[in-house]
């Protein structure tokens, strides 16, 4: 049994966190700790105790309470007490005794800790290990910040995402089409800037009813906590400013433009990006601009990063394309004269690369067309084409897309240029109007939504539902009975109508139906959202208001019941949306009942004969609404049939018109520029294929298993996990104090948002990973190594090195020297056997130690080991020194040839700032310079004796 004395430092085994502690009292059977760090004091049984002894050796370092420090030379035992003889900081001889150690001494090198007895159990050792190898390889990966979206990897969204992300400030307008993905492509760009450190600060501006839909898609697609603030909010913080609470901020442009004081707010916290969506509602003319839009113009001045987005920027004119342009860079576009001349001048340019693309030749005018463009430059890879080399045509095209007027700040993909999308079939069903709604005391306005208003006009009681007469809930019953083996989406304006369609469900037919409204909470819906997933045991019908328009992803089914139709186009294309989707497999088939006679038939017409918006997505839909509104609205009235069928044809015309001259001015160039060209391909094809690895199943299962996480199968491809009673730690990010769900399946994640879908971005996989490495866990352990070919006795020591450079994230030095684990492994004659026998066969070979035995055989080998670790960094530097000349290589070839490229096309094409340029050269210099700073650092150490 251990000596113990009054005044002795002892450090606990099991909660190492606590510092030094002191003995107090003890007596025949308990000991009494005391932890002065923490104020903590601990009764321990006399027997069996969970301490060991501090005791520094000769050339320690040590601290005193008041701070200063001490190398150990001597170390001397009066009556059970250590003192420490040694020289301080000024060289001068100093005494410590123990009881004067600062209490804040934890042992975390690992050095430190085997000697001090701290030795882990042998498989954190692994982890350890694997999870430096793991950080190293994502650190490195192109896919960093891309492929732990909760989203199919879609090539055009993966190319712009990582074309703006890289960049050292992006300023771009995001342009695509109706359901090709924009907000997706925004939290591509700003998750992989937040994870790249090139962004901390982020800025998320939208119209009001937009802020649930970001709040949700930012949570579930990509694990962002983004803070929603409006008036309330702002005026509860304690905070001298609310806006510096939070890293990521959202906020609606109504409140902030009418909200003085949030302005100030807002501009004094300072951002790295400014993200604002529908930026084609900000008004602006040359006389004169809205408020929104001169709040965005200043806020876009002191932002380095800002993203636009926006509608097909031309649908609203190029005057509106302009106002959004001067936005990202006002020096570039100053004059809105200028612009159409230079735009004008495009086209020709445009029309030869389509030429070149379809025909894979160019017509003399073609040819003559990019001559004047490129100038001299152009004249041998024109010669190339000529001759028909292939590779000259990529590279061709490639020059043009740089030299493009707006070619790097504006991405734009069209459905026509995407391929993916599935065919949609409508299939209308005219009803008779019942009795009980033509007695309606008539409204202020054309009545679309009848049952809205029975409802408010009847008395109270079961026998006034609505849902008894309305020849719409028999058609939906049969329907649903006839499409039983599918999953099919309900969607209707009101909540109200919703929850009654679910009780008409209920009481008249039993079919299995679930409800999904804006009066639920988030988790709620996620349920609703689930059990209409469930492929098994779940609802066939899911009903949903408006609100399920709002970003989630139903694609899994392909009938759509439009039970009544939306008021404006972009909410009926909202909602087709969600089925509507690239990667659907099944055509879309659209229901949509209505009843004759009246509103509800006029506007099925509004949108099928004038629009085509059931068909076909209705880019024109906005603009072709704020023309004919006026008109529209009474004639949705039954009445007069010759003018409605007038507005019908007139209407159609001018979509056709307007679709025309969208088509005619496709922009090739400018589409190739956004599709990537086949990069975002090749990102997409990286996804899936990491995605059918099983390296993080196995790396989180070792992680849980360290943890104390219990993990038991939820279904297929699914498991729940639970905190055990042995937790190690409750800091441990698993997002639920009691049960979590998770997947590491994509397609399962899209279709059931109530599970937590892991990769190795989750904060999860993260956050564990953090704890690992950010504390001591795993990083001292002792073997009995099982190896006939060894002598029993024999020693064997494995270190772990990490190579790396500190510096400011936004340098972004990882990609060029990510830490690494060098190891060494040593025979008792110091040779290095790491090159021949690998981690993981040494790994396999290894059997626990009793954590008694192992410390008592440490000490008495300290000496010996305490060499073998000096002998170890000296073999280990010079592949250091190697890793980091390589690294300074490639940052000194990567950004001079980046520097070169853009410096070259900052004289054709403007929009290339000066800024970007010298943050380059910058980023060079100090890149550089805190290479030559890099440091080997030892992590761990692994003692092995042969049995």
């Amino acid at each position: 049994m251990a000596q113990y004395v009054p005044g002795q430092r002892w450090i606990s085994d099991s909660e190492a966190e606590l510092g030094l502690g002191t003995i107090l009292t003890q007596d025949d059977r308990m000991l009494t700790v005391l932890y002065p760090a923490t104020g903590e004091t601990r009764l321990y049984s006399l027997r069996n105790a969970p301490l060991t002894r501090v005791r520094f050796a000769p050339g320690d370092e040590i601290t005193h309470f008041e701070g200063w420090k001490m190398i150990v030379r001597e170390v001397e035992d009066i009556d059970g007490l250590l003192v420490y003889h040694g020289l301080d900081g000024q060289h001068q001889v100093a005494c410590l005794p123990e009881t004067q150690l600062s209490n804040f001494i934890q042992f975390r090198l690992a050095s430190d800790r085997l000697f001090a007895g701290q030795i882990d159990p042998l498989p954190w050792f692994a982890l350890r290990y694997r999870t430096l190898e793991h950080t190293s390889q994502l650190l490195q990966s192109s896919l960093w910040g891309l492929c732990g979206a909760r989203a199919q990897p879609i090539p055009h969204q993966l190319h712009i995402a990582r074309e703006v992300a890289d960049r050292v400030a992006p300023r771009v307008l995001l342009a695509d089409e109706v359901g090709l993905g924009k907000t997706i492509e925004a939290g591509l760009v700003i998750h992989r800037r937040l994870l790249s450190g090139r962004a901390n600060r982020v800025l998320i501006l939208v119209p009001e009813n937009l802020q649930h839909q970001w709040l949700v898609e930012m949570r579930r697609r990509f694990n962002l906590q983004v803070a929603l603030f409006d008036a309330e909010r702002f005026a509860e913080s304690d905070a001298s400013n609310p806006f510096e609470d939070t890293q990521l901020a959202l906020v609606a442009l109504e409140w902030l433009v009418g909200d003085e004081r949030a302005q100030d707010a807002l501009f004094a916290a300072g951002w790295d990006l400014l993200v604002v969506d529908e930026a084609h509602h900000l008004v602006w003319h040359p006389e004169q601009a809205s408020a929104e839009y001169r709040l965005v113009e200043q806020l876009a001045q002191v932002t380095p990063g800002v993203l636009l987005l926006t509608a097909t920027p031309e649908q609203l004119g190029q005057d509106s394309h302009f106002a959004r342009l001067r936005l990202l860079d006002p020096h570039r576009f100053h004059d809105l004269e200028a612009f159409r001349a230079e735009s004008a001048n495009y086209k020709p340019v445009a029309e030869a690369v389509q030429e070149l693309l379809d025909d894979g030749r160019l017509s003399e005018q073609a040819h003559a067309t990019i001559a004047r463009f490129l100038g001299a430059e152009g004249e041998a890879l024109l010669a190339a084409v000529t001759d028909g080399d292939i590779q000259a045509s990529a590279r061709l095209t490639r020059e043009l897309i740089d030299r493009h007027g707006t070619g790097r700040l504006l991405f734009r993909n069209t459905r026509a240029a995407v391929r993916g999308f599935p065919e949609r079939q409508v299939h209308p069903y005219p009803l008779a109007t019942p009795d009980e709604y033509r007695a309606l005391e008539p409204g202020e306005h054309p009545e679309l939504y009848p049952e809205v208003q029975y409802q408010a006009q009847a008395e109270n009681g079961d026998v006034a539902r609505w849902w008894r007469f309305d020849p719409r809930v028999d058609w939906l019953i049969d329907t649903l009975k006839m499409l039983k083996k599918f999953k099919v989406l309900v969607i209707c304006a009101h909540a109200e109508t919703a929850m009654d369609l679910e009780d008409a469900l209920r009481v008249r037919s039993g079919i299995p139906a679930t409800v999904f409204h804006e009066g639920m909470s988030i988790l709620e819906r996620d349920r609703a959202a689930a059990y209409f997933a469930d492929e098994e045991f779940g609802a066939q019908v899911l009903i949903c208001s408006e609100i399920g328009s709002e970003g989630r992803n139903f694609q899994f089914s392909h009938h759509l019941v439009l039970f009544d139709l939306p008021s404006h186009p972009d909410l009926l294309e909202q909602r087709i949306g969600r089925l509507d989707r690239i990667g659907q497999q099944h055509t879309i088939q659209l229901h949509v009942p209505y009843l004759e006679g009246g509103p509800q038939e006029r506007l099925f017409q509004w949108y099928h004969q004038a629009l085509n918006a059931f068909l076909a997505t209705c880019p024109t839909g906005n603009a072709l609404q704020q023309r004919f509104g006026s008109r529209l609205l009474p004639l949705l009235e039954a009445g007069n049939d010759s003018a409605w069928q007038a507005l019908l044809n007139e209407a159609k015309t001018e979509r056709e018109r307007l679709e025309s001259e969208l088509h005619s001015g496709r922009d090739r160039l400018l589409e190739l520029n956004s599709s990537g060209a086949g990069e975002g391909q090749a990102l997409a094809e990286e996804i899936i294929e990491q995605d059918d690895q099983f390296a993080l199943p196995i790396y989180m299962e070792a992680l849980f298993d360290a943890f104390g996480i219990d993990s038991e199968d939820h279904s297929e491809n699914a498991l729940i996990l639970r905190p055990s009673e042995k937790m190690l730690d409750a800091s441990f990010p698993l997002g639920d104090d009691e049960a979590v769900t998770i997947t590491y399946d994509r397609e399962q994640a899209l279709s059931r948002e109530d599970m937590q879908f892991l990769t190795w971005e989750h904060p999860m996989v993260q956050g564990g990973m953090d704890l690992v490495l950010s504390g001591s866990m795993g990083n001292t352990a002792v073997a009995l190594i099982k190896n006939k070919a060894l002598k029993p006795g024999t020693v064997l020591l494995e270190l772990l090195f990490v190579s790396e450079v500190v510096a400011p994230r936004q340098l972004q030095l990882a990609r060029f020297l990510p830490p690494a684990a060098l190891r060494v492994l040593l025979d008792a004659n110091g040779n290095d056997l790491a090159e021949k026998v690998s981690f993981d066969k040494l790994n396999d070979q290894l059997e626990a130690v009793p954590r008694a035995s192992a410390n008592k055989f440490v000490q008495a080998q300290r000496d010996q080991l305490a060499q073998q670790i000096n002998a170890a960094e000296a073999k280990i530097a010079p592949r250091h020194a190697e890793r980091v000349a390589e690294a300074k290589q490639r940052l000194a070839a990567d950004l001079d040839e980046e520097l070169a490229r853009l410096t070259a096309l900052q004289e054709v094409n403007p929009s290339v700032r000066d800024s970007e340029l010298d943050a380059l050269r910058t980023q060079r210099e100090q890149g550089l310079e805190m290479l030559d700073k890099a440091a080997l650092r030892l992590e761990a150490i692994r003692v092995m004796v042969a049995g």
